[in-house]
């Protein structure tokens, strides 16, 4: 008998039919009802066995987190809270289960020990909710650009350039640590290695993207990326996921109207598919909130937090006028705020971006025209000289969740750029093509996709977010 999954046993429409379900054990009580999942769905089915008819040596092995095969009639439950129970007439356990070292228990865990135990945390409620919001969430970026007509894109994981220009990235190499082959004037010499040059990790497609973006019209990736930034937060990862589209004949206020047409595309399509896992991770987090002090509690609950992004237009706020309007609010002039802005021209942090979304606007917000001197030099200039054509939206509870711009499409000026941060033109011969052969006004964002999941699942820590996550002195699994 070909065995049912878990949630259509649960949304079954008939009962009084025998059925096979296949899973692992939550709970096991009175030697009588196992609680089973299989990972399709946050809910449970109940399972009665015949405790009376089932060897002592079976019922022994039936504990927590055991694989488990139950065979028997779908039937109304009598419990509270579920609709169907199976009663059992066959009872198989599937491989070995050894309950006294499996760690998984059915109590409550630290994030740190679950963090830990990455390749088992999964198997507990929180985990595999936030699992299936990701893989939903997945599908839905996808979605969203194929049903828009754009091409998904595979840019490079290895990479000559640095996107960013910050030069937090990881090496490749094939080059012997023992023995590295140097120039005469001792530096490594890379025409030794296996691609003849410095190579790295990518941290963005995005370069990559535009010469696509530039033949292909609309495009889009969504890859790993990877920084080497020594930093042990709750907002880093040394392996985290990007979505990056490159749209050609798009200026800023296209790129801004993509960008909020797709998030809450996103947003809206994982609440109508994942409304158990939602409501189970807000129930999760109001109950974290009780231990919080007042201040520290957040304002909104998880749906309404997202609600909050689906029914409110984003408010469009250049920099120059959020920095009026934060050097003048309250918690700035009492000197509340841990970074006080002083003057025009500074880099905004978290506690920033959340006033304006939070206190100030009550909506979304994006704020465009930057400096150019706090932006990355593929940002298209403005005629003032000193900003650019950069876009940051910001969400409450997280601050920035979607950073792009125009792009500087005119050659002479891109050079000019580069020159006066030192970026090397021939190591972007290809990147200034793109500039010398039929270059047109284009335009587009990232999303660091871990930095969604966190604000979907209402998760403080974007380490519990990915399944295994990478950060300093950490690689295991």
């Amino acid at each position: 008998m070909r065995h049912t999954k878990v949630k259509d046993l649960l949304n079954s429409s008939s009962t009084l039919h025998e059925v096979n379900a296949k899973g692992w054990v939550r709970t096991f009580r009175n030697n009588q009802f196992i609680a089973l999942n299989d990972g399709s769905t946050i809910n449970n089915i109940q399972c009665v066995v015949d405790f009376e008819n089932t060897a002592d040596e079976t019922l022994k092995r039936i504990t927590t987190g055991a694989a488990v095969s139950v065979t028997g009639t779908l039937v109304e439950s009598k419990g509270a809270g579920q609709k169907f129970e199976i009663q059992v007439s066959k009872l198989e356990i599937l491989g070995d289960s050894d309950a006294e070292k499996f760690p998984m228990q059915p109590k409550k865990h630290s994030l740190e020990f679950l963090r830990e135990n990455a390749h088992l945390r999964v198997r507990t409620n929180a985990f595999g909710a936030i699992m299936r919001v990701r893989s939903v969430l997945s599908f839905a970026v996808h979605s969203y650009f194929q049903e828009k007509g754009f091409v998904y894109v595979n840019t490079p994981i290895i990479t000559g350039s640095d996107a960013e220009g910050a030069g937090e990235m990881f090496k490749v190499t094939a080059l012997p640590f023992d023995n590295t082959p140097r120039t005469e004037d001792g530096k490594v010499d890379y025409k030794e290695d296996f691609f003849g040059k410095e190579t790295n990790l990518t941290v963005s497609g995005q370069l990559e993207g535009e010469t696509f973006a530039m033949a292909l019209g609309q495009i889009y990736t969504f890859g790993p990326t990877f920084r080497a930034e020594n930093s042990n937060t709750s907002r880093h990862l040394a392996e985290f996921w990007m979505i990056e589209p490159e749209v050609a004949f798009n200026d800023l206020n296209d790129n801004m109207d993509l960008a909020e047409d797709f998030i809450q595309y996103v947003i809206k399509y994982t609440m109508d598919k994942c409304q158990d896992d939602l409501k189970f991770l807000e129930g999760r987090l109001l109950e974290e909130e009780k231990s919080k002090p007042q201040a520290e509690r957040s304002e909104m609950a998880l749906l309404e937090k997202l609600n909050f992004v689906l029914e409110n237009n984003f408010k469009r706020v250049s920099y120059t006028e959020a920095i009026d309007i934060l050097r003048d609010s309250t918690p700035n002039k009492k000197k509340k705020f841990n970074y006080i802005i002083k003057e025009w021209g500074a880099d905004l942090q978290s506690e920033h971006e959340r006033y304006l979304v939070e206190k100030h606007f009550k909506c979304p917000v994006i704020l465009f025209d930057y400096p150019a001197n706090i932006k990355a030099f593929y940002m298209r200039l403005n005629e003032d000289g000193k900003t650019v054509r950069a876009m940051d939206i910001l969400f409450p509870g997280i601050g920035e969740i979607v950073g792009g711009s125009q792009r500087e499409e005119r050659f002479d000026v891109l050079v000019e750029k580069m020159r006066a941060l030192g970026i090397d033109e021939e190591e972007l011969w290809w990147y200034l093509d793109t500039r010398r052969f039929g270059s047109a006004v284009h335009s587009g964002f990232g999303l660091g996709f871990e930095r969604l999941v966190l604000f979907v699942t209402g998760m403080t820590n974007i380490r519990d977010v990915i399944p295994f996550p990478r950060t300093p002195m950490n690689a295991e699994f």
